[in-house]
């Protein structure tokens, strides 16, 4: 059973100066994070990828890389590699190179992206979201199945015979993560790739049909069971009490669910969705450890998980905070899921 946290960088909102704190500031935070998330135990560091002001990581590959410096241990991986509007090439080489570098701690998430942004920036059309991310993926694992490469395309330029360096020790891991489309989880299954489900609201539960379509899946298309991978990656945040959650996180993850919500045309998020979201059927993996442990223990049941990733940073908690939060999950949660096989 692999444990770890994820991250997507979010900026602390100051609201006296009405403004968020200076990436500087919060990528130096990451490291002393991901440090003690390591002295503690956990498996695996999984790092979102975004183009937006409220957010510090653009490039996964960069802070990954300062972070296999500082790190011996734990599994550094995208979550997500925004594969869509990147490409392939650029991405599998920064990953092999990460690699490399870390000792064989590297791994891709990669996903087609829930936010927009990169696609006007790296000069690509909506219109073609599924058809970038089929066709870019082909490439991404050919390139990791392949050392000469001839491949041709729609969207970038074709490759005859080619060879890209550095050349790695190992396939990199490739995970597929999705957030319940039917389509990427049959594209998963039919690859034979592990598997990462994003559950951030309603209730896990809804995900079990999802979760078996994909065992369903893999196994028709002759996949080995034993190398069957299944992941859940949620918003969770520790804390040694219920009030003190509510009372000091409440805030900002009400803010930023609310900053987004915005964009997409969301009602306000209420602190009645809050404490939904708490209850042993909701997808918010918060509150007192005892608590969190026993949630994230049947979410583990349900699913038959091999993998979950605890999201710590939505709202941008401070520094201290989100120190707290790992701790707890570290020294409190984890040793109680350690048991899972």
């Amino acid at each position: 059973m692999e444990l770890g946290i994820g991250m997507f960088g979010d900026l602390t909102f100051n609201n006296q100066n009405n403004n968020f704190q200076s990436p500087k500031e919060r990528l130096n935070e990451m490291i002393e994070q991901v440090k003690l998330a390591e002295k503690l135990g956990l498996d695996s560091f999984v790092l979102g990828e975004h183009h937006r002001p409220d957010y510090a990581v653009s490039s996964t590959e960069m802070v990954l890389s300062a972070l296999a410096t500082a790190t011996s241990k734990i599994k550094l991986a995208s979550g997500v590699t925004v594969l869509s509007s990147a490409d392939p090439v650029k991405v599998w080489q920064d990953y092999v190179t990460l690699d490399l570098l870390s000792n064989n701690r590297a791994e891709i998430i990669a996903g087609r992206g829930s936010f927009t942004e990169s696609f006007p920036l790296f000069g690509y059309e909506l219109k073609d979201y599924n058809q970038l991310f089929d066709e870019k993926l082909d490439l991404l694992l050919k390139l990791n199945r392949q050392e000469s490469i001839t491949w041709e395309g729609k969207f970038r330029a074709p490759l005859k015979e080619q060879t890209i360096y550095p050349r790695p020790e190992r396939p990199l891991p490739v995970s597929i993560a999705v957030g319940g489309t039917p389509e990427s989880i049959q594209r998963a299954a039919r690859l034979g790739l592990p598997i990462m489900f994003a559950i951030i609201g309603g209730m896990p539960r809804q995900f079990k049909t999802l979760v078996d379509f994909f065992k369903e899946e893999y196994l028709k298309h002759g996949h080995d069971e034993e190398k069957m991978e299944i992941g859940v990656h949620s918003h969770t945040f520790l804390t040694k009490s219920r009030d003190e959650l509510l009372e000091n996180y409440y805030p900002l993850y009400a803010a930023q669910m609310d900053r987004i919500g915005k964009e997409r045309g969301w009602p306000p998020f209420t602190r009645r969705q809050f404490l939904a979201g708490m209850s042993p059927e909701g997808a918010l993996y918060m509150g007192e450890p005892n608590e969190v442990a026993d949630k994230i223990s049947n979410t583990i049941e349900m699913f038959g998980l091999d993998r979950f990733i605890a999201h710590i940073d939505v709202g941008g908690p401070k520094h201290k905070d989100l120190m707290k939060s790992i701790e707890l999950y570290g020294s409190k949660v984890v040793p109680q899921l350690r048991g899972y096989k």
